[in-house]
């Protein structure tokens, strides 16, 4: 029974039972999880038949859940003719044995039905690889207890001639397979991170990158398609996008950044899958700035806000700003829900991709971000530095210019960052007739940095009200 039912993994077109255990410190709801835990289910193609809870201080060591609730699993499979058992967990290799053979019924834990979405979603050659990474990483320490068609050693000693199993030995060559396998994907997959790593450095030379990232469905390739040119597939389902897409976002006034889409975060996501696909996300998570997603028509905000952060601290991206927006603002019906949010999270922009509300809001406030406090400078360059000259035509506003011997002459009105973008494009650029270095430490003093990691939105400055009054 147990190679039939464990063949297979995917969960397509099968009736399945979710199972979820309340154990010491669990802070999220039974009905959020249960939630989430369908959401994903119908997103592997399953359907779901029944629900099944339990309230303990600890699982069972051998099967997960109690004797009793056991039971009740399998006749609750029986009734409604049930193929699969989901639960909302990692189980050992020995738990899914023991509950298959007491049920006979196909088990998967949570990173099996993770893994499975990841495998049916993967559309480009990186994120393949970065599945089948994971997936072999995942079934590596699981072969004995998984494939029970593998056999064992015979017992006692000595071990006599003819009295080892072929099956012990078909599970060595399984894992000389595995290993040989895992070994090969890695170097194709580190070649391409390789060539990922060079053209993010290069693009965060040349372009200002700021990075969409969030929970998976809370509509970051929605918002993507929004405010570029589009192409990235949005759908209303978990794990649509496991391809990063990269397009250029107008921001007005010849002012442009790279804006990037990539993979969402879950709570509790496979610790495999973090791992293949830490290229993906870091391409977007080393953008010089954050937009962090959030669903704010869904009941678990909160708590998928605090799993995003939670894993953007994992893969180190503590130093970006960060802007906070709450889309899908038009599906909350409710005035006094609307306040509670706003309440909540102050600092964050209210936004729907759909009906394109608070989308000006969000572009004022990037711009203000990409191109810096705003000073009215004199500038002097080499008239031959072609690229800084239609820099400063192009990107700034000019207030007057000038020709003097070799030298251009402008008074502009320009950001700080712009200022930055100028200088690295050389041109023996003067400010205010002193040193670039020196004339921007001058214009522009270091401001101690907010103890919030999220930047405040231009219609709610620091010590204002609404109003725009100033706070007592």
């Amino acid at each position: 029974m147990g190679y039939q039912k464990r063949e297979d993994l995917n969960v397509v077109s099968e009736r399945a039972i979710l199972v979820a255990l309340t154990l010491r410190g669990e802070r999220i709801s039974l009905d959020e999880r249960f939630a989430e835990l369908s959401a994903l289910t119908a997103s592997a193609g399953g359907e779901v038949v029944g629900h099944l809870t339990q309230k303990r201080r600890l699982p069972r060591g051998r099967t997960f859940v109690g004797k009793g609730k056991l039971d009740e699993l399998r006749n609750l499979a029986e009734s409604t003719d049930a193929s699969v058992i989901i639960f909302d967990h990692d189980l050992t290799p020995a738990q899914i044995q023991n509950v298959e053979e007491a049920t006979e019924r196909k088990i998967i834990d949570r990173s099996e039905l993770i893994l499975d979405i990841f495998s049916s979603r993967a559309s480009t050659s990186e994120a393949r690889l970065q599945v089948e990474i994971a997936q072999l990483e995942y079934t590596y320490p699981r072969l004995r207890a998984m494939w029970d068609h593998l056999g064992q050693v015979t017992g006692g000693a000595p071990v006599g001639i003819g009295t080892r199993g072929p099956g012990e030995q078909q599970l060595e060559i399984d894992r000389r397979l595995v290993q040989r396998r895992l070994k090969q994907l890695r170097r194709e997959l580190e070649g391409m991170q390789q060539r990922s790593v060079r053209e993010v450095a290069k693009r965060n030379t040349n372009h200002f990158t700021v990075g969409l990232v969030g929970y998976t469905n809370a509509g970051k390739s929605t918002i993507f398609n929004t405010l570029t040119a589009g192409g990235a597939w949005s759908h209303d389902q978990l794990f649509a996008t496991l391809s990063t897409r990269i397009e250029r976002w107008e921001l007005g006034g010849g002012v442009g950044a790279m804006l990037s889409d990539t993979v969402g975060f879950v709570r509790k996501l496979p610790h495999h899958l973090v791992a293949s696909f830490r290229s993906t996300l870091e391409e977007t998570v080393n953008c010089q700035l954050l937009l962090i997603v959030v669903d704010a028509a869904d009941q678990s905000a909160s708590h998928q806000l605090e799993t995003v952060e939670r894993t953007l601290d994992d893969l180190g991206a503590t130093d970006q700003p960060r802007i906070l927006i709450l889309n899908k603002i038009d599906k909350i019906k409710e005035l006094s829900d609307k306040l509670v949010l706003t309440s909540l999270y102050p600092e964050a922009i209210q936004l729907s991709a759909m009906t394109r509300e608070g989308i000006d809001v969000l572009e004022s406030e990037v711009l203000s971000f990409v191109v810096g406090p705003i000073r009215e400078v004199a500038l002097s360059i080499d008239t031959s530095a072609g690229k800084a000259v239609d820099f400063i035509e192009k990107r700034t506003e000019v207030v007057e210019r000038d020709w003097k011997e070799r030298r251009t002459l402008y008074r502009v009105k320009i950001g700080e960052r712009q200022l930055h973008q100028l200088m690295s494009l050389g041109g023996g650029l003067l400010i205010n007739d002193t040193r670039p270095a020196d004339a921007i430490a001058l214009l522009w003093p270091t401001i101690e940095k907010q103890e919030s990691c999220y930047l405040v939105p231009p219609h709610r400055q620091l010590g204002q009200t609404d109003d725009g009054s100033e706070q007592t």
